[in-house]
This record gives C-alpha cells, structure tokens and sequence, in this order.
C-alpha cells in the first residue's frame, strides 16, 4: 500500500464522528452607528484617495452636473442604460449640452469595435457603496452590461447616498446576497491601475480613465 492509500485507508477509519461547523462570529466586521453625513464623508476621502472623483448632487440637479462634466472632459457621447431610469432620465432631459446619447442594446459581437474605439463616457446606476474602501457596489444586467463600466474610458457612476454602508460586510446583510447574485457582481474602487516590477502605480492604463461618482443626497 503506497502513501496515498495508507491516508485514504486512515481517513475512511476515523472515528470522532462528523465534524461540526464553528459558530461564525462577525463582530470584527461591525462598525459603531454612523449618519448618512459621515458615510458620504469617509467614501469621498477614500476614493479620491486613488484618484476617484465625487460630485454631491440633488435629485434635482445631478443631470446639470453631469452635463458640466461632460463638457469639461469634451466628450462626444454617453453611453446610457435603456430601460433603467438614469437613462429615461436623460433622454427626456431635453438638455442641448449632453453630448450624443448612446444605448448598448445590440450583441457585443455586432458592437465591439463601436464600444470599444468610438464611446467616450458611459454612465451606470450601482447597488450602493461601501465607506470604509471607498467602493462601488455593480449588478449587472442585460441592461447595464459589465462593459459599460469597463471599456469606456470615462465611466460615470450614479449612488444614492442612502445605498452607502460603512463595509462590505453590512451591505452584504442589508441587501441579503445570499439569498442571489448575479453572474458577475463588480466591486470598484477608483479608476483602472496596475503596477510593474519596481511596484510604480499607474492609472488608466487599460479600462476607464476616469472614475467619475454623482452622490445623489
């Protein structure tokens, strides 16, 4: 009998009974109370920390504000979600200072060289955010593909402020990801980076550029 046999033959032996799973004790993860202010606070600090960019907006005035970014950034296009909100919003705006308003509704195939060559800013809703990392929460759908927030080089993210938890752990348990998520659930901390051998951090380098957050308050 070889090595492997003998562990095997050992382990069909053992005697103990089953194991037992451990109690899960997540009180390390818990943060004291915090108001919507502070959350709003600590996510800013933390993103723009690795070169994100927050807006503090109103319901009232967030499409202004994304039109003055925009144009500050000279971009030719957005590309908005179709049947979401952000992008009914927009469309019935009636604004003259957006620039052209796209919609990703055909297959990647059919609009690969488009997305990834012609569009120079995307907007996207989010699932909320996280405080303590300075995070974007994405579920993507058929809607609002991965790509949209992926590819372009400027990606613009719409959070309402009542959506921003202090860590991962809270939103994990207020919005009950267990019971379902999608195929891909992205986590975003700033715009693309990577790093080389002599560990020099470079931003934009592939993916979007820019990092650009409207917090709807």
């Amino acid at each position: 009998m070889n090595s492997r046999d003998t562990i095997l033959q050992r382990l069909r032996t053992r005697s103990g009974g089953e194991l037992s799973i451990p109690d899960c004790d997540f009180a390390v993860m818990e943060r004291p109370p915090s108001s919507v202010a502070e959350r709003i606070d600590q996510f800013e600090k933390t993103i723009e920390s690795v070169h994100g960019e927050v807006h503090r907006c109103t319901p009232d005035s967030w499409i202004a504000r994304l039109a003055e970014i925009l144009s500050s950034r000279a971009a030719r296009n957005l590309l908005v979600p179709a049947a979401h909100q952000i992008g009914h919003a927009l469309r019935d705006s009636g604004r003259d200072d957006l620039p052209e308003l796209l919609i990703y509704d055909e297959p990647i195939e059919s609009w690969q060289d488009h997305l990834f060559n012609e569009v120079d800013a995307s907007i996207t809703s989010t699932r909320g955010g996280i405080a303590e990392t300075g995070s974007l929460i994405l579920w993507p759908t058929a809607d609002e593909p991965r790509l949209m927030s992926l590819v372009p080089p400027i990606h613009i993210a719409v959070l309402q402020a009542s959506e921003l938890y202090s860590t991962f752990h809270e939103a994990l348990q207020d919005q009950d990801w267990a019971s379902g998520m999608p195929t891909n659930a992205l986590l975003i901390s700033g715009p693309s980076k990577t790093a080389d051998i002599e560990q020099t951090l470079a931003y934009g380098v592939h993916g979007p550029k820019e990092l650009i957050i409207l917090v709807i308050e």
